[in-house]
């Protein structure tokens, strides 16, 4: 039998960038191989043909930043780049029986939920949950006014009583956390992050990370708050295009990051810096609205002219180049 050497290539993050790297496994390192691995962060999310949201930015996101995703399907948009038209939900036996059959398997170190449809696969998760209680869950609430406006409400109020007394880390953009958990809110200034985290600890949460608060001059900031303190915030300036698939790519990063053992502040850092290049490098592969790359540090590198021979010469560096990538096409 011959030993077959594996070069791996992997995404290195620095303190000048993201970098591609690639090496040659030693057979101590192949060995080792066989009994190290990712951490695993069980994801509830919905099927997204156009690979913007749900389960495809859960899965690449997770990936990208060295976890393992286990994606429980739990129904499927019939939607496009621009907008959703309907969705598909899952019943809660087939939900369960996929969880189930992987938690027997497989350790799990973080569960992350999205929308999973209905009220019925939200008592799924809560019961999963509350069979793991150690285990970190992180819960983001998407926009859904594209659905229904009664099954919006069935949907928020069975999250709040089945899904956020066992949520460690809440997350969602200012504007859907405000509306949906503080409803009857009427002083003229907008609630701030410590005031939805405080109402999202009286439903249980001790955590809630709030994305999107409007700031002067196109900024934004998103704070991960506690009732009592803010324990970090990062300001961005704000993109001028339209992108789908951002809240997903950042609470997937989120529990990959806590699940690899960073704490609540890494992870929020980490993951906001992560989304921040995945939006700069995000492109338009349809018609409607910009996708964050959430591979962007596998884009080739435009190398100098003058390297070019150098390049020619050494064909592994050619790898990533000779790959083929659509262009760009986000407005900054």
């Amino acid at each position: 039998m011959h030993r077959v050497t594996q070069h791996t290539i992997f995404c290195l993050k620095t303190n000048s960038g993201w970098h591609i790297l690639q090496f040659m496994a030693s057979p101590i390192a192949e060995e080792q191989h066989l009994t190290a691995h990712a951490a695993c962060v069980m994801v509830f999310n919905v099927s997204d043909p156009s690979g913007a949201s749900g389960l495809a930015a859960d899965v690449s996101t997770i990936a990208s930043v060295g976890a393992h995703a286990l994606p429980i399907v739990t129904g499927a948009y019939a939607r496009d780049t621009a907008e959703i038209f309907d969705h598909f939900s899952f019943d809660e036996e087939a939900v369960s029986e996929q969880a189930r059959a992987v938690l027997e398997d497989v350790p799990v170190q973080v569960i992350k939920i999205g929308f999973v449809g209905s009220p019925d696969n939200l008592g799924v998760v809560a019961g999963i949950a509350s069979d793991y209680p150690d285990t970190p869950l992180i819960a983001y609430m998407p926009d859904l006014s594209w659905w229904d406006e009664i099954q919006i409400d069935l949907y928020q109020e069975a999250f709040k009583e089945l899904i956020l007394p066992q949520t460690t880390v809440l997350i969602g953009n200012h504007s859907t956390l405000w509306r949906w958990l503080l409803p009857d809110w009427s002083t003229q200034s907008p609630p701030g992050a410590q005031n939805i985290a405080h109402a999202a600890h009286e439903l249980g949460v001790p955590y809630t990370l709030v994305t999107g608060i409007p700031l002067p001059d196109q900024f934004i900031d998103n704070v991960l708050a506690s009732p009592l303190t803010v324990l970090a915030s990062e300001k961005f300036e704000r993109f001028e295009a339209m992108f789908i698939g951002a809240g997903d790519t950042l609470s997937a990063a989120f529990a990959a990051l806590l699940a690899s053992g960073d704490d609540l502040s890494e992870s929020f850092t980490e993951a906001l810096s992560y989304l921040d290049r995945c939006l700069e490098g995000g492109f338009r592969p349809g018609m409607g609205h910009v996708i964050p790359d959430r591979l962007f540090w596998a884009q080739p590198d435009e190398a100098p002219a003058s390297d070019s021979s150098q390049a020619a010469s050494d064909p592994s560096s050619n790898f990533l180049a000779n790959l083929e990538f659509p262009p760009n096409d986000t407005k900054h």
